[in-house]
């Protein structure tokens, strides 16, 4: 998608509304096929609605071979959540007295591939082949950490909800610990220090959610992220700071 900007308005107001969907609603992505007899590339290609930056992003990295040759685990961030982080850089942009960029190719190759590396891993693995996370209790149910292509540690768990519901004689609720539905969360370390004494306060992560799971390519495995609830390089100041301290290239 070369022009990268017609759209943005409508994708920020979709992104508000989803934002404000019940928690049963999670899934925003639509409904996808376990097997897809295609690269992941061949994957990102079939549904353009999704991945159509994001395919633009990754060539401009040049990581688009590795989605089609490697065999690679991808949590791969829809469109509107690169949009949200390219918004912000356009403020940056803005502030300074610097033009927009319309174009992703404006933002430097180096940028694009440290942040996209984040999302993708040798291998290929499943949810099931993930463990247990608890964002209230990481003492008993940490995830577990894994190396993007960078080398770079990553946390990856499975969230096991509870079951809620009504008691009718006490008229009170009923929990039952870890069997609701499982999600499977990409989780980035805190790149700032945590003060010591809110450290047993604050999940140690920036939590992404996977709206869909296990899709899986002849080549490796997809998980859709929630992009509701992410910002393309987990914050997305952090991308934009760094794309405008390295400085856009010309249109």
């Amino acid at each position: 998608m070369k022009n990268i900007f017609k759209y943005t308005f409508l994708v920020l107001m979709a992104v508000s509304l989803f934002s404000a969907c019940k928690k049963e609603d999670y899934i925003d992505t639509g409904i996808h096929e376990a097997k897809f007899n295609g690269t992941i590339w061949n994957y990102l290609e079939s549904r353009p609605d999704l991945f159509d930056t994001l395919m633009v992003a990754l060539k401009v990295a040049k990581l688009d071979d590795v989605l089609k040759n490697d065999d690679v685990t991808f949590f791969a961030p829809p469109d509107p959540c690169i949009l949200k982080s390219v918004w912000i850089l356009n403020q940056q942009l803005f502030r300074s007295g610097q033009d927009s960029i319309t174009k992703l190719e404006q933002v430097r190759p180096e940028v694009w591939r440290k942040y996209l590396s984040r999302y993708i891993f040798k291998g290929k693995y499943v949810a099931k082949d993930y463990r247990q996370i608890d964002t209230l209790n990481l003492a008993a149910f940490s995830g577990g950490v894994y190396k993007n292509i960078a080398g770079d540690d990553m946390n990856i768990g499975v969230l096991y909800n509870d079951v809620i519901s009504k008691n009718e004689s006490s008229g009170g609720t009923q929990v039952i610990k870890y069997a609701g539905y499982r999600q499977l969360y990409l989780n980035f370390p805190y790149t700032f220090s945590v003060p010591e004494e809110l450290q047993d306060f604050l999940v140690p992560y920036i939590t992404a959610p996977v709206a869909t799971s296990d899709i899986q390519p002849t080549n490796g495995v997809l998980h859709v992220l929630q992009f509701s609830k992410h910002s393309f390089g987990f914050q997305s100041y952090s991308f934009a700071n760094e794309a405008f301290l390295l400085g856009v290239l010309p249109k």
